[in-house]
């Protein structure tokens, strides 16, 4: 195993190398300029030559970029240009709420698509079926800035049980900090729990319609163990890759129902960095965010591995 994951780090540090870049130059590339944002509307020319001087945006830009890598290698992301203080404590602040909300949200996918996939694939009841088919089909047709109003409207103006936003800690509070969470979080894990469900289901299917399985269901097997036992763990490997793949989305996805829910967390401080010209911010939480995403599928290999050795021998 410890070759493997060898043998992936290579490629893993291209994958980053690589993501830098992009984010580096597409930044750049967007309209607007740090300098006049922070010298304001009514600043003259030499103004705002000053300030780029001084926030070294008038060197070449393969200079600022080969600043920036090895600033990050040494672990000093730097300080903000607008929002203000040094980035390294800006992330720290909101990556607590953030990884919060994404690690709730990625316990509903695996709860609510594992139930649909079961069900989808076992249940011998029409409705039921129709059921899942229709919930697992709204879910991923509704966007989650539509989803997390209408959880809004129901759950916290019409019924009145839930918060419709805010953050409270679970440190001081924790049964109040489960209800400011469970909207955010339920609606951040709707679509891929929906995707994860049909994949878990197709799985499921195809492993109960393998000739094994007829063989062990003419035998008198009981189903709950051909499930359990056999259908069930083959089914598995390529839905664990599929998992490792919506924990990256919905680490994107958080940005947006940050916003929604008035989460303060990473989300946020990207909006106010974009909307800033803030580069040091925004460039260093989108190479965060693809690390974070990097380290996630090496996990997710090391574990599909370790189901299936046959990877391992590859």
């Amino acid at each position: 195993m410890r070759g493997y994951l060898l043998r992936r780090l290579p490629s893993a540090l291209l994958v980053l190398l690589g993501a830098s870049f992009l984010i580096f130059t597409i930044l750049r590339l967007v309209p607007g300029d740090p300098a006049s944002s922070l010298a304001g509307p009514d600043a003259d020319a030499a103004t705002v030559a000053a300030i780029r001087e001084r926030l070294g945006l008038d060197a070449p830009l393969l200079s600022q970029y080969g600043q920036w890598i090895g600033s990050l290698v040494i672990g000093d992301l730097g300080p903000s240009y607008a929002i203000g203080g040094q980035v390294s404590d800006l992330i720290a602040d909101g990556l607590g709420a953030t990884a919060e909300l994404t690690v709730a949200a990625l316990l509903f996918v695996i709860v609510l698509g594992g139930a649909f996939g079961v069900l989808g694939a076992t249940s011998h009841s029409g409705w039921v079926r129709s059921a899942i088919r229709v919930t697992t089909t709204a879910a991923l047709a509704v966007p989650p800035f539509v989803s997390g109003v209408l959880l809004v409207l129901l759950f916290a103006v019409v019924l009145g049980v839930l918060p419709p936003g805010g953050r409270v800690s679970f440190l001081g509070a924790p049964d109040l900090a489960a209800q400011y969470l469970l909207l955010p979080a339920l609606c951040l894990a709707l679509p891929s729990a929906a995707v994860l469900g049909r994949y878990l289901k197709d799985g499921i299917e195809r492993a109960l319609a393998e000739d094994y399985i007829r063989t062990a269901t003419a035998a008198g097997v009981a189903p709950r163990r051909l499930l359990w036992r056999h259908a069930l763990p083959n089914a598995l490997p390529p839905v664990v890759t599929l998992l490792g793949m919506q924990t990256g989305h919905l680490l994107g996805g958080a940005v947006l129902v940050e916003a929604i829910f008035a989460w303060p967390g990473l989300g946020q401080l990207a909006m106010q960095g974009l909307s800033r010209r803030d580069y040091p911010v925004v460039q260093d939480l989108l190479l965060l965010l693809v690390a974070v995403f990097v380290v996630v599928q090496l996990l997710t290999d090391l574990v599909y591995a370790w189901l299936d050795p046959r990877i391992r021998w590859e």
